[in-house]
């Protein structure tokens, strides 16, 4: 693209990356990236457990294995607005 032509988005900097956008987002909320890592981390461990269940039945299984990762998810976003919140009443009520 020559210099004289204007860009097709404006508002799309080309100079920031996917890692950088990626870490603002973290610094602004910093409990939905950990929500989504614990939801992972619950599902790779309930499948890993997936072979030593012993004499559990799979739907069992594969309920609880929900449960706990929606919960440790609704978990992180419920800290994350108590965090907000926080941050935007109590640490700056000042205006």
């Amino acid at each position: 693209m020559s210099p004289s032509q204007e860009p097709v988005f404006p508002e799309y900097e080309t100079e920031t990356s996917q890692t950088s956008r990626l870490i603002k987002k973290f610094k602004e909320t910093p409990f939905v990236p950990i929500g989504m890592g614990g939801f992972c981390a619950v599902v790779a461990y309930g499948l890993y457990k997936l072979k030593h269940r012993g004499d559990m039945k799979m739907s069992l299984h594969l309920i609880h294995m929900r449960v706990a990762a929606q919960g440790f998810a609704v978990g992180a976003l419920t800290c994350g607005v108590l965090y907000s919140m926080f941050r935007e009443y109590v640490v700056k009520p000042k205006e």
